[in-house]
Parts: C-alpha cells; structure tokens; sequence
C-alpha cells in the first residue's frame, strides 16, 4: 500500500480508536508525512513497511541541521513511534524500526528555540524613539522572517531587497546566491527605516549600496547585531542565550511546526547537502512565497 493508504488509516485510528481531538490528529498525521517528505528528497522509494532505524535516524538528523529545538524532535519521534506502533498492532510489521530512536547526540549545544511569544516581547523592548530602534526593529523583523545568517544580514545590499516581488536575493556561503522569500511585515518595517532613517545618514564611501547602517554610514558588524539582541533580550526579561542565529533556528523551527513543506524550509535556509547524499531540490519560487505565507507567525 502507499503511504496516503497507511497514514490515512493512522488518521482513522487516532480519531476512532483513541479519540484524540482534531488538533491531535493533525499533529501526529504531520510527523509522519514530514518522514514521507525526507524519503521523497532523499530519492528513497520506500513505503512505511520497507523503512528501517538507519532511515529514521538519518531523518532526525536532518530536521536537527534545519534548526528544529530539542523538544520538537522529541516530540516527532514520538509522533513516529506512535505511528510505528499502529502498523504493529494492525499486524502490518513483526518489527517495530522506531523502537531505538532517540534524538541525535549533539556534539555542540544549539541555541535557544524562541517561542512566537518571545519573539513579540523581544519586539515591544526596541526603543522606537530613537533612530536606531527604527533600525533594529526592521533588521530582526528580516532576520525572523527570512531566517538568514548574521552575515547574509550584514552584507544585504538595498538592490537586492525585491519589495514588489516579496523576495530577497541573498549570497550565502561560497558566494552562492539564492532567493529567500520575506514577509510583508518585514517589508514594511524595511520600507520605513530606509525612508526615514537611512536616507539621512552621511553614508561614508563603500557603504552606499548597504542596507543596514550603523549611525555613522558605515555597515554593521557582526558583534554589532549580537550586542543588540543580547541588550534587547535583556530588557524584554527572557532568560535565554539568545545570538542571531537563535532566529534563524526559530525561523525554520516555526514553519516547521506549522506544517511547512521541508522542502522549502532548506531550500530557504540555504542547506543544500544536508545528509550526505545531496538532496537540493529546486523549488518554485510562487510556492516559496506561499509557504511564508501560509505558516509563518508573522504574515
């Protein structure tokens, strides 16, 4: 059978059998048909049945390198194990493959996960009655909503922000270039500190073509938007290590959660050899889009 037969049937277990609510449902329908995605991406025509530890295990590695928190891989495997133990019971599988999974053992601590909330409260703690604040409020909304790296950030240039199209032309590393989807409140706040703080800087000579500016026209660095987000945690009372990569994990982590094709999630982020078979797969520009805005908080 293929998996819309199985997961279909999942779905009528979880509703008739054990009656979970609606939200229940999706949620675990979600986990296994992000497994079924990562078979599709990694070339793997294998039904349910035919997928083993080494599948599941290389799967949790991947949500991991997208930036999913701790918790959300739990709660997947869980969903996994749930999903597993169905077949069992239905006599569809003598061996269960999830028995042993276990999230990845991480040779380095990820940062912080922000829930939506934190994100707001992170907003609500910029000082919009300073020019910076007008500055610092579009650079986070852009970091949020685009999910790119401190650097990318920095080096954003004003020609590659594409307001009608919704998108950003980013160079990530290797000089590789992408188009990243952005939201339109992100847009907006961009739209703002352009016309009214950063077309009034004496930008200095090299600087012209970057958007975001410290007060003397010169580009940000890197230590200058860590000590902007720490400052900021700080004063909206969140008891985190928060970076600007915390945002990007966020950022993938939320559209993740929402039900976001993952696909597009690493296509976004940038990945393109996440597990070690390469598995970058060009994704319809319109349907990145979508993808914002239909699952990010924020659109």
């Amino acid at each position: 059978m293929s998996w819309e037969v199985y997961i279909q049937e999942y779905e009528n277990y979880l509703k008739l059998e054990r009656s979970l609510s609606a939200n229940s449902v999706d949620a675990y329908v979600r986990d296994v048909e992000k497994l079924k995605q990562f078979l599709a991406i990694s070339e793997k025509e294998l039904n349910p049945l035919e997928v083993s530890i080494i599948e599941l295990q290389n799967f949790i590695e991947w949500i991991n390198e997208l930036g999913m928190s701790a918790f959300s891989q739990a709660r997947i495997i869980s969903g996994l194990k749930s999903f597993y133990k169905f077949l069992l019971y239905e006599g569809e599988l003598n061996v269960d493959p999830s028995e042993l999974l276990e999230a990845p053992k991480l040779g380095r601590k990820l940062p912080d996960t922000l829930s939506v909330e934190e994100i707001d409260q992170i907003f609500e703690a910029i000082d919009h009655s300073k020019p910076e604040g007008t500055r610092n409020r579009a650079m986070l909304e852009t970091l949020y909503s685009s999910g790119l790296r401190v650097s990318e950030l920095i080096g954003l240039k004003v020609s590659n922000v594409h307001f009608d199209a919704g998108f950003l032309r980013v160079f990530g590393k290797g000089n590789k270039e992408r188009l990243v989807p952005i939201g339109r409140t992100a847009l907006k706040h961009i739209d703002v500190y352009r016309d009214t703080i950063r077309n009034h800087l004496d930008i200095k000579h090299g600087n012209e073509s970057i958007l975001f500016l410290n007060r003397r026209g010169r580009q940000l660095t890197r230590q200058m938007v860590f000590t902007i987000i720490r400052d900021l945690v700080a004063r909206a009372g969140i008891q985190k290590t928060i970076s600007p990569h915390t945002f990007r994990h966020s950022f993938a982590t939320h559209l993740i959660e929402g039900g976001a094709d993952l696909r597009a999630v690493q296509e976004m982020l940038g990945h393109e050899s996440i597990t070690t078979t390469e598995i970058y797969t060009h994704l319809d520009r319109d349907y990145l889009r979508q993808i914002i805005q239909e699952f990010h908080p924020r659109s």
